[in-house]
């Protein structure tokens, strides 16, 4: 079954319990940097980024960014994809937050995190909306917070 947060994201109070939640969490771990992957994670990080008070930081798909930037490679199960950061967007040591709409099989959100690590971050955890149960598997163990698992549906 297809999993997709529009019907959230057109129910106003939905939508900002939603943000609410991830704000609640993420208030007073010492965040300075909330990282969202394209494209869904820009609904969700830049609201998250500005309760917390910290910086926002697009990941986004190749040759989307001006400047300089540093890039990942990871495997889909279709094929293969990047995802690019601007140089300099972060800072050694600075603690960072990984939001996304959705996590399916954990290769999007592991390359998230590898990309920011070599930028010398500390990638606190990863934060969905939703998460299938395999999600977690390529994640070595980073923490990951999923707010909606959906269920199996059984047939009889």
């Amino acid at each position: 079954m297809f999993q997709d947060i529009t019907t959230l994201l057109l129910d106003h109070k939905a939508f900002k319990d939603t943000v609410d939640i991830f704000v609640d969490r993420y208030r007073d771990m010492g965040i300075s940097v909330v990282a969202g992957i394209e494209a869904r994670g820009f609904v969700f990080g830049p609201s998250i980024a500005l309760a917390i008070g910290a910086k926002f930081v697009p990941l986004r798909k190749p040759n989307k960014l001006p400047g300089e930037v540093i890039s990942e490679a990871y495997v889909l199960e279709y094929g293969t994809d990047r995802l690019e950061m601007h140089v300099g967007a972060i800072e050694p040591g600075e603690r960072a937050l990984v939001i996304d709409d959705l996590v399916a099989t954990g290769g999007t959100l592991s390359a998230a995190v590898r990309l920011l690590e070599r930028m010398g971050a500390e990638v606190v955890e990863c934060a969905c909306v939703v998460g299938l149960p395999e999600g977690q598997r390529r994640l070595d163990g980073k923490p990951l917070y999923i707010l909606v698992e959906p269920r199996l549906s059984v047939n009889y």
